[in-house]
């Protein structure tokens, strides 16, 4: 039980104990101490001075006597300042508790709970590669999905591919027409950037027919809809939809290349699922939802034989789910899969990372499977953030401009690369490692930039992408994170013979400012992860695993460890060092970053 918890429950019982009245421990309010006062934690007084009839100085008083005097191994002085009881902790805690988890590789983790949670993400296009917007929304689905396992949940991973749609048609179309007959293969060419080329291909062609068509003396609109190649594209989605065999072979040909081009991005990043599923084979999926809703008289049928729901009770507007000729529409599919999904898996929450421009979309979604009373209806979950954009802007699939995901990673790999030969060249350690390892540092510190960047701010909100400020070593970023761990490392391999095996007692030690500080710092990483995964927000185990990072710094430049003043505090400082080597090691993990052991 953390520091926090156990202040929540002592001030409950002590709240108890003197005024008869029964409190919850969800009801105190525990925050650190500010800087400028004494103690470490502070309890906040004002939510029970009416229902206790005591002015705030006087109830911090009563409890301040009554919890230091009744745990003298948790408290040893507490001080009131307007309304906030501000509480010192013993030593001997932050002692007890370095020493007892210095050496325990799975701290900060929970034991299972039994609760299963599924986490979709990815949801690409077969019509162009994975890019930077992609980069954000798998780090993300894969980061949450580890920090919910690391709270105990069973976690299902899942992808839903986009391979079918008029998009998928026009990059057929476009090979049909300027590719004779050129393959990945025969010009070398990752397979969904060869795709991707001909959904620009087609784009480039209907520009260039509908201007010719305006040339002609038609409007703009009515020479959008008579350009050749749009009509073509439109005649193929027909004749998929109809199951012709030579446009069926030709999808699966142009869909095998890219999904081999996807595998490829996916193994580099480091993200994977339990289970794929494919629009194709999930299209014609609540179909007889819509009849069951009919049924229910949750959907309501229009004279042309439309099938809508009417939301505006709900603070939204009429939506449809079935068009007039009887198909469905992306609404109607998604709560047939979220049906299928959970008869599959029976998860108690399922999350969908999806940017916030479907917001409506999914506050829809979860109001027809509420309505259609589905077991799944309570458990969705969309977990929405903001567009990723570039100090040049935002950016364009259909002209081109888009950041592919295979470059941009490359980009931080070469970067990584100069920096990382640059710094090794000027301490004089570049001939300590081999040419593989060397590349091996090169992609984790690269990818380490990349990711951290990208997760450290709140999925909430847009965000700019830097390359080169997400590589600094000095700033707030994942090299900065590793390169702490390595110089830790480096620090425990010099001193093994100290640490290595032992269960060190250290308490009699008195602990200095930095000390303490770094250790009541590295007691919250379980807290921190359980809101991490509360809150749907990987920012958090980001935000605050660097500010471990920081402290260790400032700690390690103040006191020396192998010279340190005695052998009890050499061995308090290796176990606060080892114990923030794991927690950096955990925490990055959790965001899908490696750390090396030396650089």
């Amino acid at each position: 039980m953390s520091v926090v918890a156990q202040i929540k429950q002592v001030t409950a019982k002590a709240i108890t104990a003197l005024y008869a009245i029964e409190i919850e421990d969800a009801a105190i309010l525990v925050n650190a101490t500010k800087p400028e006062f004494e103690g470490d934690y502070t309890v906040v007084l004002f939510a029970f001075v009416k229902q206790l009839k005591k002015s705030p100085d006087a109830l911090g008083q009563e409890l301040g006597d009554y919890l230091v005097a009744n745990n003298p191994t948790l408290f040893t002085a507490y001080n009131v300042i307007k309304g906030f009881l501000n509480l010192s902790i013993a030593n001997s805690y932050w002692l007890n508790f370095t020493n007892t988890n210095f050496n325990n590789q799975h701290f900060g983790k929970a034991a299972p709970n039994g609760k299963r949670v599924m986490v979709e993400y990815s949801s690409p296009n077969t019509n162009k590669p994975l890019h930077l917007g992609h980069l954000r929304n798998n780090f993300l689905g894969w980061s949450i999905a580890e920090i919910l396992k690391a709270n105990g949940y069973n976690i299902v991973k899942t992808c839903i591919v986009n391979d079918r749609g008029i998009h998928i048609c026009k990059s057929m179309i476009a090979w049909q027409l300027f590719a004779n007959a050129a393959t990945p293969e025969s010009t070398g060419k990752k397979g969904d950037h060869f795709v991707g080329d001909y959904y620009v291909k087609f784009n480039d062609a209907y520009k260039a027919e509908i201007e010719a068509l305006v040339a002609t003396g038609i409007t703009k609109n009515q020479a959008e809809k008579d350009a050749p190649i749009m009509k073509a594209a439109q005649q193929m989605l027909i004749d998929w939809e109809a199951g012709k065999p030579e446009v069926l072979d030709l999808w699966q040909k142009m869909n095998t290349w890219v999904y081999k081009g996807f595998n490829t991005t996916y193994k580099t990043i480091g993200s994977d699922f339990d289970k794929t599923y494919y629009e194709s084979n999930t299209y014609l999926l609540g179909k007889d939802l819509v009849e069951k809703g009919l049924e229910k008289q949750v959907f309501f049928q229009k004279e042309d034989s439309s099938v809508w729901i009417d939301l505006t009770a709900d603070g939204l507007d009429e939506k449809i789910v079935r068009r007039k000729d009887g198909t469905s529409v992306y609404i109607t599919q998604d709560i047939g899969l979220a049906e299928q999904k959970q008869k599959e898996f029976n998860a108690n929450q399922s999350i969908y990372v999806v940017g916030d421009e479907q917001n409506y979309h999914f506050k829809v979604l979860k109001l027809i499977c509420q309505k259609l009373g589905l077991p799944s209806a309570d458990g969705i979950f969309h977990l929405s953030y903001g567009m990723v954009e570039l100090p040049t802007g935002k950016m364009k699939s259909r002209e081109g401009t888009v950041v592919d995901a295979d470059d941009l990673v490359a980009e931080m790999i070469s970067v990584s690369k100069e920096t990382t030969l640059k710094k090794l060249e000027e301490v004089g350690k570049l001939k300590d490692f081999k040419a593989d390892e060397l590349e091996q540092l090169y992609k984790t510190i690269g990818l380490g930039g990349l990711k951290f960047f990208l997760l450290r701010v709140d999925p909430k909100k847009k965000m700019i992408f830097n390359p080169e400020e997400s590589i600094d070593v000095h700033g707030f970023t994942g090299p900065f994170i590793q390169y702490t761990h390595a110089r830790i490392k480096s620090i425990l391999r010099k001193m093994a013979s100290t640490v290595d095996g032992q269960q060190l007692t250290v308490y009699g030690s008195n602990l200095l400012p930095l000390e303490k500080s770094l250790a009541i710092s590295l007691e919250l990483f379980p807290t921190v992860i359980g809101e991490a995964a509360a809150e749907h927000d990987p920012s958090k185990v980001a935000i605050y695993i660097f500010n471990v990072a920081k402290t260790f710094n400032s700690f390690y430049t103040e006191h020396s460890i192998a010279n340190a003043e005695s052998e009890e505090k050499q061995l308090l400082r290796l176990q606060l060092s080892q114990l923030t080597a794991q927690v950096l090691k955990t925490g990055m993990q959790l965001l899908g970053i490696g750390v090396p052991e030396r650089m």
